[in-house]
């Protein structure tokens, strides 16, 4: 069977295709002919040994998660039903990078008619943390809302789902390609975070007042300027950490701006929803209030090519594997 695997911890050169003994279904599980695995940017993290939040896997090992494909076959007390349909499965926190995986049956998600399998793969992982994200952070129509990387398979989904909301949307992103792509998603103000104003351009499209709700994907100096422009009774959610460092925010600063942090950890709980969040979200896709932004398309043989793409920050929306 072809995958791709990371020899060592390292830049993307480190995944290279090689070959692994064909997966069977076992008790509960059912065998899943993949056509699209999705990536994200934790997953570059934890090929690089630098992700502070999962362990290291063992080296060598098949990156990725999250699959789209069809079930070819099932193990013994599982339901046959399965056979043939089109779904999503959590291949678990490696092993995604191939031609088959077996998964339990339990979790997998199945695809809607009326939604292809890319589009699936795109919505599935960051369109449920997104929904997740907007709920938590209890948006109320006609709200300001800061999404941070806009333009990214989390952000782009961030923008829409807050819109549907009733938010008014400002998104920052670098470059003038995502810019226009942040437009496009309907976003009232789209601003380039590395033009040395962003902050005053943030603060001048709300009027002087700053935002009721920060989406952090970012982190560092980025996440901390954002967390400044946050209203007083606004709420400031992180979910990322991109530059390499979560936004540092004590305790006594927030209290002071009368700012609540939902801090990382709000992603701990969200486990447990990720399906019903997901059906939800492709519901919204294939009803036409929601749409993935699939940005990148590699072959699964050039994966080292599609981290390098998400690394290098020239990607938009999501970047997908196809197999």
């Amino acid at each position: 069977m072809r995958t791709v695997q990371a020899e060592r911890f390292g830049g993307p050169e480190v995944l290279v295709p090689g070959e692994a003994p064909e997966p069977v279904a076992g008790p509960g599980q059912v065998l899943v002919e993949v056509s699209v695995v999705g990536i994200t940017f934790v997953e570059t993290r934890i090929r690089r040994g630098v992700d502070q939040w999962h362990a290291k896997p063992e080296l060598p090992y098949v990156p990725g998660g999250m699959v789209a494909g069809r079930v070819s076959a099932v193990g013994e007390g599982t339901d046959p039903s399965w056979i043939g349909r089109r779904v999503l499965a959590d291949a678990g926190p490696t092993g995604a990078f191939a031609e088959r995986v077996a998964t339990d049956a339990q979790g997998l998600v199945p695809v809607p008619d009326g939604l292809e399998l890319r589009e699936a793969a795109a919505l599935h992982t960051d369109g449920s943390t997104a929904t997740g994200l907007v709920e938590g952070a209890r948006i109320v129509a006609g709200e300001w809302v800061l999404v941070e990387a806009a333009a990214g398979g989390v952000g782009t989904l961030l923008v829409q789902l807050a819109q549907a909301a009733g938010a008014r949307v400002i998104g920052i992103a670098r470059g003038e390609r995502k810019l226009d792509l942040v437009r496009a998603l309907g976003a009232e103000a789209a601003i380039d975070y590395t033009a040395p104003d962003w902050t005053e351009q943030v603060l001048k499209a709300t009027g002087g007042a700053g935002v009721d709700v920060v989406f952090d994907g970012v982190g560092g100096e980025i996440g901390r300027a954002a967390f400044e422009l946050t209203a007083r009774h606004g709420r400031f959610s992180v979910h990322g950490a991109a530059s390499g460092q979560l936004t540092a925010i004590e305790p006594a600063d927030a209290q002071r701006r009368g700012v609540e942090v939902i801090g990382i950890e709000q992603l701990y709980g969200f486990r447990p929803r990720m399906r019903q969040w997901a059906e939800q979200v492709m519901t919204e896709a294939v009803a036409g209030r929601v749409r993935p932004v699939i940005g990148q398309l590699y072959p699964l043989e050039q994966a080292a090519d599609a981290h390098a793409a998400i690394e290098s920050r020239s990607a938009l929306g999501k970047t997908l594997l196809l197999v």
